[in-house]
């Protein structure tokens, strides 16, 4: 785990570093909360044009289990017509994690293949990102599931 956690650090600063594109949204970077199914912070920056990276990490408790997921996705947006700052996005990416369960006291690895689809606002005279999507996992490990409970607003600073 501490290895996944150290590449993606490590993506995150290179996208920096090598990130000199204009982007198709009107911000670049964005950092701030997700809330729904399972709460967290969200981070995402502009890899050009009208893609973007959003690294998500999340937790989720209730009386079978408890679960703390590193979620990244790539995602393409795309410009509403005649709503300025209004974009609709998708796009793909996996998670990794661990899962306890509670009656057992049992740990596992949790790996996943994400899906997203979403609407992404920025307010024109203010450094806030707004955004409201579903993210469908299927889960690989430790046991192949769906789960479609994946909703989440996200509330964010962009720089």
């Amino acid at each position: 785990m501490k290895k996944f956690l150290t590449i993606i650090c490590l993506a995150v600063i290179a996208t920096f570093a090598f990130n000199s594109e204009s982007s198709a949204q009107s911000y670049k970077n964005a950092i701030g909360g997700r809330f729904g199914a399972a709460n967290g912070v969200t981070f995402k920056t502009t890899l050009g044009g009208n893609k973007m990276v959003d690294i998500i990490a999340n937790f989720r408790s209730n009386s079978n289990y408890n679960y703390f997921r590193v979620t990244g996705l790539y995602e393409i947006y795309n410009p509403i017509s005649n709503a300025a700052g209004l974009n609709w996005y998708y796009g793909a990416g996996g998670t990794v994690g661990s899962v306890k369960y509670k009656p057992k006291d049992q740990s596992d690895l949790y790996l996943g293949i994400d899906g997203v689809l979403g609407l992404d606002y920025k307010f024109a005279d203010a450094p806030i990102n707004i955004s409201l999507d579903w993210k469908p996992t299927i889960g690989l490990v430790p046991d192949t599931d769906f789960d479609a409970s994946g909703v989440g607003l996200s509330l964010r600073f962009t720089f």
